[in-house]
């Protein structure tokens, strides 16, 4: 049933499917059917035109009954295209995951005569091979299999070669498993969905390749009819009874487009990416569906996000990623955001520029201002023209953020001049100054390096120095020091520190790790659940965490050189947001829960001059 809604998604591949369902249904009942003997002649009914009397779709150049032929050659061809394409896909297939999986010379092997079958035009090695085998329609089937087996076996292996270096193949090698259980338990299970892909994309092809042969005389025999000899006994009366061949064609152009439409619709279905929405293409910024109007502006920070919330709706669940998130940051200031993995931090920072992907993505309520201005709900060209100059984003895998094809510094470039008016020789000085100011050594030959050229710390220094190359006001720094190792990323958190207090940056700073924190941040948001639990000063937090699911946050970090303590770890796990309990949403995994904290909304309750605030019935640490 989930497939069939996801197929049904796509319009066209619904038309498709409901029309080829008919042409298989009236072929599977044509014995059935009251119809007229396909091969009886009648020279003294020839040609005639549809609609007469006793043949619906008039009759051919013997008088044979057009309607009778088109059922009983619809039949015939159905079957000997998904025959070709069920015994391509098999035979190529295995090929294919031979070659992908052993690698090596039997790979080398195969894989160049497969390269020989492909150097030669598909239709006349199919031509040749009727021609060897003899005219008939299954020589023409094994012809049409056979020149097929190469794009299978191409393909199949492509896919191979990426899953037989995988770890759950060495695992299963570990594991003792012979070469046949690997082939038919690990790889063939990853790798049906693409076979079966390929079989939809190209069994409308086949039958059409099959007609073709047929048309030439090559497949069925008379008096025996397909689509393809049905066309082409009646090329030669094209001008005086053109239904003749208008009636098979049509059903040839008919099936082709149902299977082609159908194709495509089967190749996004069995797609997982369908089911987040990642297929579709998203808008240009996200989806605005406010429940209430925008809050009024509150305070003078740079930048201030007020009652913030973000979903993502899929199909019947609606995943409530952000929810009534307050936050702001000063120039010169850093505010760190931390929490568990799928908290809500990255979707929060996101939010702001209109970035996180529509569909699925949709901010339901709230503001977010920069310099007093909504960014929630602007315009694509408003938003166009800050991102990058007014807000910047450092994100956390900088081999993903920087274009694998382009040197560091034509990107460097680029991010330049898209928002300023200066010359190539400009742009190209710029870059270099920034190079620098991120402490690359010898930024004059860096500058030309490809991204796979440079280490993981300097590819992060890069797109730090991106972010700085329109001198932004704000930088989000998503997570940007995760995959690096311990001493680079000290060295980027000096970077970043001196950064902002020599040029007044404001930072929200997105991260895991408390000890980032405590070196960076001067303020710190503890999330859970989409949710804000505490937030203060980062030194009182650190100190006094009020909040229980902040306190176990830092009871699972390790301190270094201050005697043994046992190493705690946070039962359980965190909510499913598509299915939020009712009250504090850290309630199950908390050892000082009552029956109080699972009824209604739990407020951020804050001190009095607003420096902390926690969301907590009974706080682990009075806040006054």
């Amino acid at each position: 049933m989930a497939f069939l809604k996801l197929l049904f998604r796509n319009k066209l591949a619904a038309a498709g499917l409901i029309i080829m369902g008919l042409v298989v249904v009236l072929a599977v009942l044509t014995p059935w059917l009251p119809l007229l003997d396909p091969d009886v002649t009648a020279t003294g009914d020839r040609f005639k035109p549809p609609f007469s009397a006793g043949h619906l779709l008039g009759t051919d150049h013997l008088g044979r009954d057009l309607l009778s032929r088109l059922m009983w050659g619809t039949r015939l061809s159905l079957m000997v295209g998904f025959a070709a394409a069920l015994i391509a896909a098999l035979l190529g297939s295995t090929v294919g995951i031979v070659a992908g999986y052993f690698g090596g010379r039997t790979d080398n092997i195969i894989m160049r005569a497969v390269d020989m079958l492909m150097a030669f035009p598909y239709i006349l090695l199919a031509l040749a091979i009727v021609a060897a085998l003899g005219p008939g329609l299954v020589n023409a089937l094994i012809a049409v299999a056979a020149v097929n087996i190469p794009f299978f076996a191409r393909n199949i292996r492509g896919v191979t070669v990426s899953l037989a270096r995988r770890e759950f193949i060495d695992a299963a090698k570990l594991a003792g498993m012979g070469h046949l259980r690997i082939i038919v338990f690990e790889l063939l299970p990853n790798v049906a969905p693409v076979i079966v892909i390929a079989m939809s994309t190209t069994v409308g092809w086949m039958i059409l390749e099959t007609a073709g042969l047929s048309f030439l005389g090559l497949g069925s025999q008379p008096p025996q009819a397909d689509l393809g000899s049905m066309l082409g006994e009646a090329r030669s009366a094209l001008i005086t009874s053109p239904h003749t061949s208008a009636v098979p064609g049509l059903m040839i152009f008919v099936i082709v487009m149902s299977i082609n439409l159908l194709g495509d619709g089967v190749r996004d279905a069995l797609d997982p990416r369908l089911r987040s929405g990642a297929l579709t293409r998203p808008r240009a910024v996200t989806q605005i569906d406010r429940q209430q109007p925008a809050p009024e502006a509150d305070g003078a920070s740079l930048l201030a996000l007020q009652d913030l919330s973000t979903e993502f709706r899929v199909a019947k669940r609606t995943y409530k990623a952000v929810r009534h998130v307050n936050l702001h940051v000063a120039p010169g200031e850093c505010l760190g955001v931390i929490g568990e993995s799928g908290s809500g931090k990255s979707v929060t920072a996101l939010s702001i520029m209109g970035l996180v992907a529509s569909p699925p993505g949709v901010i339901t309520g709230g503001a977010g201002r920069f310099e007093g201005q909504d960014l929630i709900g602007a315009s694509y060209e408003t938003l166009r023209a800050m991102r990058g100059d007014k807000v910047a984003y450092i994100f956390q895998d900088p081999l993903s953020t920087l274009h694998p094809l382009y040197r560091v510094g034509d990107q460097l470039c680029e991010a330049i001049r898209s928002h300023h008016k200066v010359t190539a020789r400009e742009a190209r000085t710029r870059a270099l100054e920034l190079l620098a100011a991120v402490r690359i050594p010898n930024p004059e030959s860096r500058i030309d390096n490809y991204p796979h050229e440079m280490s993981g710390g300097m590819r992060q220094r890069v797109s730090i120095a991106m972010a700085l190359a329109n001198d932004p006001e704000v930088i989000i720094a998503d997570e940007p020091t995760t995959a690096l190792d311990v001493t680079v990323q000290a060295q980027i958190l000096s970077l970043l520190n001196d950064l902002r207090r020599e040029r007044q940056l404001a930072i929200i700073f997105i991260t895991h790790d408390f000890g980032v924190v405590a070196q960076l941040c001067d303020r710190v948001a503890v999330m859970y659940a989409g949710q804000i639990v505490e937030e203060g000063p980062s030194q009182a937090i650190l100190d006094r965490p009020a909040h229980p699911y902040a306190k176990r946050l830092m009871a699972c970090v390790p301190d270094l050189g201050q005697g043994r303590r046992e190493l705690e770890a946070i039962p359980g796990l965190p909510p499913a947001v598509d299915r939020l309990p009712d009250g504090c949403a850290f309630a199950e995994r908390c050892n000082k829960a009552s029956q109080a904290c699972r009824v209604g909304s739990i407020e951020l309750v804050g001190t009095s001059d607003g420096r902390r605030a926690v969301r907590c019935l009974d706080p682990e640490e009075s806040l006054s």
